[in-house]
């Protein structure tokens, strides 16, 4: 889709207003939004805002950043192929946008442009990433003043499934509409948590889909009298909610690996091949800034603790879910196809641009440098003792 496709599709929808969004360094999805008789030059002129804002904190308060004051402005430009008409709220669109300077260069702040950055650099390899996301969050009532868990279902349960399925059919709806494809819905383990995952698409494309879940989530919830929070640890008592990665590095159309998984090997220990291991290895490597991303609140720690499934350790594993990194099993048949690295330390108090382009660049330095990792563990590495764990380079 161009920018001329979007112009039409406002008029034959007779969309009213354009949503101009962009997802801030504290993950609030934040924008502006045009009326739709501008559409045609707003897309292409961009409109303002004030540099100050990528210093804006998630409780609103603006950090003290050189730079990011009073003083100065950069334009909301809309990537048009990310369109979409809103299903949960009348006569609206919406689109998601890159961050350029009044002197037309991208700003080095803007996180998409920072993951396209890091989309380039493997380009420059004959690599490209897709990635997916699963997305977990609560439904909660408002109750005397407070939120309490919108029902008291159990782990995929079947019961969980119709206390929220009228919810739950309206939010597929719109997302499909909206052009997400969604591969699993289920009930998660604490009360009235739930768990969708999105398929695989390139890794722009995956978190622009990120924004548009947590954004339609809420919105449809909102009709039902419901809050959906994808806050990592709403309920202190309770299960924690992730945003975990899963990334896999493909040949490009021009390179002499065109159109595999970079990851598999046939011949290797679960498949997964030598460039897999050294992406893993980056990733360990800078894991301890890694996670400063990719969980990006103080509530993200109190998530991320030993012996709740949550990756409170650097290592890595398959199909162990208390490593930061879990290699799901493969799919019987599509072995080459399916293979992939899970990120479990992840949730949506960061961005997803900053996010998956900083798990890029650890993997990237894994790959250039041909790091090795330490060898998969086969139990909960909270099990060993403080010396066994470093021993093992946990």
């Amino acid at each position: 889709m161009n920018a001329q496709d979007v112009v039409q599709q406002v008029r034959n929808a007779d969309l009213r207003l354009v949503r101009f969004l962009y997802c801030d360094n504290g993950g609030i999805i934040r924008g502006k939004a045009t009326h739709a008789s501008k559409i045609a030059t707003r897309i292409t002129e961009g409109i303002g805002q004030t540099l100050a804002m990528q210093a804006f904190t998630s409780v609103e308060s603006l950090a003290p950043v050189e730079g990011m004051g009073p003083i100065g402005e950069f334009r909301l430009i809309p990537d048009p192929q990310t369109f979409v008409t809103l299903p949960y709220v009348p006569n609206t669109g919406s689109m998601m946008c890159d961050m350029i300077l009044t002197d037309g260069r991208p700003w080095d702040a803007c996180p998409r442009t920072f993951l396209k950055r890091m989309i380039a650099q493997y380009a420059t390899l004959g690599m490209r990433a897709e990635a997916a996301v699963e997305h977990e969050f609560y439904f909660a009532r408002e109750e005397d003043g407070s939120y309490l868990p919108a029902d008291n279902s159990l782990c995929y349960s079947s019961r969980g499934l119709d206390d929220q399925a009228e919810v739950v059919d309206e939010i597929l709806t719109a997302l499909e509409l909206e052009g997400v494809s969604v591969e699993l819905f289920h009930t998660e383990l604490g009360p009235s948590q739930q768990e969708l995952s999105v398929r695989h698409a390139d890794i722009l494309r995956a978190a622009d889909n990120v924004c548009l879940v947590r954004e339609t989530v809420r919105g449809v919830a909102r009709a039902f009298n419901l809050l959906a929070s994808f806050a990592p640890k709403p309920f202190l008592d309770q299960a924690g909610n992730g945003a975990h990665i899963h990334l896999s590095l493909w040949g490009i159309e021009n390179s002499e690996n065109r159109g595999k998984n970079l990851f598999y090997d046939a011949g290797e220990r679960g498949g997964l091949s030598e460039p897999g291991k050294h992406f893993i290895g980056g990733v360990l490597r800078h894991i301890r800034g890694l996670v400063a991303i990719t969980c990006g609140s103080p509530n993200s720690y109190r998530r991320l603790l030993p012996h709740y499934w949550s990756s409170a350790y650097g290592a890595y594993g398959f199909d162990n879910r208390e490593g930061a990194i879990r290699i799901p099993s493969v799919f019987w048949g599509r072995e080459a196809q399916s293979i992939n690295l899970e990120l479990k330390c992840a949730d949506h108090s960061g961005n997803p641009y900053l996010s998956m382009g900083a798990l890029l660049a650890a993997g990237l330095d894994g790959i250039k440098n041909s790091i090795n990792p330490h060898e998969p563990q086969e139990i909960d590495p909270g099990n060993y003792s403080d010396e066994e764990r470093e021993q093992r380079g946990i």
